[in-house]
């Protein structure tokens, strides 16, 4: 189906391209600028805060690492069908060339991974983990940049002016390859760009979180539970717009059911930490004014 619009937004004519024989990944090169910003940064909000800027390079191995293993375990587990049905290919698994990595399992896992790394380190993961709230944020919506030259994760239908243009893309033999093909110029369809929504969120969440930081010194992992929060919002409102194949619970998009966990999760943390901390402050004032009394 072509629908023709005043004005759109295009796609990418391709999304790789080949230096010799080797393959290069519009997906893999954005991901990959997402974590290198994410970890000059964080070096200069992790001293900010008195840590060691190198930790964040021996964290940043951790990260890449589980986040890979998290990521990809998300997608096929929440896809089982897609990988393991009778006429499937186990195999694929193992092709991130395809595409396919759950941001919620990435950070997930690579957060348990850097706090038993710094539960060794005898380090706080709490402070780590509030440095880098903003920065996860940033790498986020870069990354999301590869979904673009990738045609993925988009929404439905549309005929807003901000439409994204779905190009039908071919191989070198004129087969049909959505990822890895050139653009044909013919349209199939205009969608709702949900991946730019979703990097648009990102920005914003990322500068509530400067601001929020700055304003109230969040601390004790609450500035990260609330990137938590953010985040989860605004991918629950992307997921309302998703028309893409994904499995259901209860009705619901699994994925729309794990942001909302962890939404409730995340708001019942910041809450609960911040109670936690005030009576704690509050504990110790009083204990000075008594030993003050005393002396």
């Amino acid at each position: 189906m072509t629908q023709e619009l005043f004005a759109a937004i295009p796609s990418p004519p391709q999304g790789v391209w080949h230096l010799g024989p080797i393959p290069i990944r519009a997906y893999a090169l954005c991901i990959m600028t997402g974590v290198i910003v994410a970890i000059l940064w964080s070096r200069k909000r992790y001293a900010a805060r008195g840590g060691d800027p190198e930790v964040v390079m021996d964290a940043a191995v951790y990260v890449i690492i589980f986040g890979l293993i998290g990521g990809r375990a998300y997608h096929v587990l929440t896809q089982w069908d897609s990988y393991f049905c009778s006429d499937c290919q186990p195999l694929r698994v193992f092709n991130l060339t395809e595409g396919g990595l759950g941001i919620l399992g990435a950070i997930s896992l690579a957060t348990v991974a850097v706090w038993l790394r710094f539960r060794r380190l005898g380090l706080s993961f709490a402070t780590f983990a509030d440095a880098v709230a903003p920065t996860i944020a940033v790498a986020q919506a870069i990354g999301r940049l590869g979904n673009w030259f990738n045609q993925e994760l988009y929404g439905r239908e549309t005929t807003v002016p901000w439409g994204l243009e779905i190009y039908r893309r071919v191989d070198d033999t004129g087969h049909y390859a959505p990822l890895s093909g050139h653009s044909t110029g013919e349209v199939l369809t205009v969608v709702h760009p949900t991946f730019l929504y979703e990097g648009l969120c990102s920005l914003a969440v990322a500068a509530i979180l400067v601001w929020a930081d700055r304003r109230f010194s969040l601390t004790g992992g609450r500035l990260f539970a609330l990137y938590a929060v953010g985040y989860s919002v605004s991918r629950l409102w992307v997921e309302s717009m998703r028309s893409d194949p994904a499995n259901h619970i209860m009705g619901l998009r699994v994925n729309t059911v794990m942001y909302a966990i962890v939404l409730l999760c995340a708001v019942a943390f910041f809450l609960l930490r911040g109670s936690a901390m005030r009576a704690r402050a509050l504990q110790e004032a009083n204990q000075r004014t008594s030993d003050d009394a005393r002396g």
